[in-house]
This record gives C-alpha cells, structure tokens and sequence, in this order.
C-alpha cells in the first residue's frame, strides 16, 4: 500500500492498483482507463485555444486547469485521439486521481509518480516521459492560476 503522505489517497489507490498487476496486466488496466477519459465540456470544445498541448507527448495531447480562487478546488480537463490509448490512459489516471483536489494538494504529489505505476519496462521512456510531463504542466498552471479570493 501506497504511504507517502505526498500522494494524495485517491491517486494512492490508483497506484496500488497498478502495483497490484503483473506488466501485461498494468497494461490492460491502463487500457481501461483511456476509455473513461471524460469528454471535453463543450465551452473548451468551442474554444481549443483554451487549451494547452503537451508537446512531450508522442500523440497530441491537449489540457487545461481551472483553480477555484484562493488555491481551491481544481479542475483538469484532457483532450487526447481515441487512437492513443496509452495516452489517453495516462491522463484518465491523472484525472482521477487529481481531479476535484486542492491546488496545494497536486502540488505536492511527487514527480516521480507516474514511474510508482510499474510501467516503466512496459511502454517506452519516451511515453513515460509524457506522463511525467502532463503531470508538471498541471503543476505549472496550478502556480501560474490567479490567486485571488
């Protein structure tokens, strides 16, 4: 089980579950979790400029973040090809286990948290290295949010 207190207790679960797998099986479940990317809200979908792209990412991934004033709550929002199940993977499990969290709260979460998911000998460095890098454009927007109340 998951203990870093950094690691907030519904992204933990998640780890754990990864954790839980054997490889091919880490897979499988990253497989289901691109299916359960939730749709873009059609305000970002009018608006693609809204939205910013992962370039690290091998396919085109776009996301934005909404912080509530004053550091609250926070939104992620992801926009990924259906073609691009890997993905689109990594960014239902960062919405699930972000999504809905305190601004300081995602910002504490480690880096390293998407090598914690067992993947690393599985899919490339280059695909874990757009994980890596979703993870700190949510932290960089999170910082760069207003912080008014």
């Amino acid at each position: 089980m998951t203990t870093d207190q950094a690691v907030p207790a519904q992204l933990a679960e998640i780890i754990d579950d990864f954790q839980e797998l054997d490889e091919p099986e880490r897979l499988q479940l990253l497989l289901e979790f691109s299916r359960n990317l939730p749709a873009l809200p059609a305000r970002l979908i009018d608006h693609p400029d809204l939205m910013e792209q992962v370039v690290e990412c091998q396919t085109p991934l776009f996301l934005t973040v909404e912080v509530a004033p004053g550091g609250g709550e926070v939104q992620l929002f992801f926009a990924a090809p259906e073609e691009a199940p890997t993905t689109r993977g990594f960014a239902a499990v960062l919405h699930e286990g972000l999504d809905g969290l305190d601004a300081d709260t995602i910002l504490s979460v480690p880096d390293d948290m998407p090598d914690r998911l067992g993947l690393s000998r599985a899919i490339t460095p280059l695909r874990m290295r757009g994980m890596s890098a979703m993870l700190g454009r949510i932290k960089r927007k999170i910082r760069e949010a207003p912080q008014s109340v």
